[in-house]
């Protein structure tokens, strides 16, 4: 009976090892504060501890959403209402853009540098598999982290939610784009998950309307002390806080709606199936348009056509199980 119970403990040790092994390291780099689907994808990378093997999330600013500490300070609100507090590192990145920076990055102090050392660090850590860096705001902090350690790029997988490559424009391209052409010339694993404003193609396409989320998050999440949200009022789980957001924003369409871009991007590297992938030459953005090069060998793998019903019911899904 002994002898079976110790089989049985090698063999439930032997399928944890197992699982430890197959989940995806990543940090999470955002501008959290900037709308809501940063807030979205929070929640979802921290619902999914299962696949996700979480070394910690870095912020940076964007255009909109306050300073560096707003975007600190939702990251943490977001971590709290999912039960989360203090149980990942969190790290200031670059208020700044690249170019700004990039001549201080070897100095012992500048813009970012907390969050550039980190991705440094969490690099060299991870021996078996690459480490995803999934940047759903500028590329800031990737570069400048590059900058300083060329030899962390065969150490990551840059997963940026990004563009509406092949047209031009676009958020997070559009606030830093010098980081965006540095990393586009590098010898690196670099996939673009496309935004696509407007068209199906993109991660636009995967929609929310504020019925369906007054619907289906109401009291969803885990239960924890009273959280004081963005806009003010006070929360208690995630799901609440998520019909805020929505209700706090600006909603396009008919049913009015608001894309969760930032989630397909996490979505994706839990299941591949959820879009397509294909490989392009490396292109560039001059004069803020995209330029292609197709006799570049360097390549980068374009995301587009999601499977919005998937992605987003497994958000459902992941929420209600917490």
């Amino acid at each position: 009976m002994k002898k079976y119970a110790l089989l049985l403990l090698v063999i439930s040790s032997f399928k944890w090892s197992i699982s430890q092994e197959r989940k995806i390291p990543i940090i999470l780099d955002t501008d959290a504060n900037n709308e809501l689907d940063d807030q979205h994808a929070l929640a979802y990378l921290f619902f999914n501890e299962e696949t996700f093997d979480i070394k910690g999330i870095t912020v940076n600013t964007t255009y909109n959403g306050g300073g560096i500490d707003q975007h600190y300070d939702e990251a943490k609100r977001v971590a709290n209402l999912c039960n989360v507090s203090g149980k990942y590192p969190l790290l200031k990145g670059a208020n700044s853009n690249f170019n700004e920076i990039k001549a201080q990055v070897q100095s012992e102090s500048f813009d970012g540098k907390s969050a550039v050392d980190f991705i440094i660090e969490q690099a060299h850590k991870t021996k078996k598999e690459k480490l995803i860096v999934a940047a759903i705001g500028k590329l800031t902090n990737v570069a400048l982290a590059i900058e300083r350690d060329p030899s962390i790029k065969e150490h990551i997988k840059l997963v940026w939610l990004g563009s509406n490559y092949p047209e031009p424009g676009e958020y997070n391209q559009e606030n830093d784009i010098p980081s965006l052409n540095y990393l586009l010339e590098q010898d690196l694993d670099f996939e673009i998950v496309t935004v696509r404003y407007g068209r199906k193609s993109g991660s636009d396409a995967v929609k929310v309307s504020l019925e369906e989320v007054q619907k289906k998050m109401k009291n969803k999440g885990p239960k924890v002390k009273p959280v004081i949200g963005r806009h003010g009022g006070s929360f208690t789980n995630f799901g609440d806080y998520s019909i805020e957001l929505f209700s706090k924003i600006d909603l396009y369409g008919d049913p009015p709606s608001r894309a969760l871009f930032d989630l397909v991007a996490l979505a994706v590297l839990k299941n591949s199936k959820w879009g397509e992938k294909r490989s392009i030459p490396s292109p560039t953005v001059v004069a803020e348009k995209w330029v292609d090069r197709p006799q570049n060998q360097k390549q980068v793998i374009l995301w587009e056509n999601f499977n919005r019903e998937a992605i987003i019911n497994d958000f459902y899904k992941s929420l209600n199980q917490n």
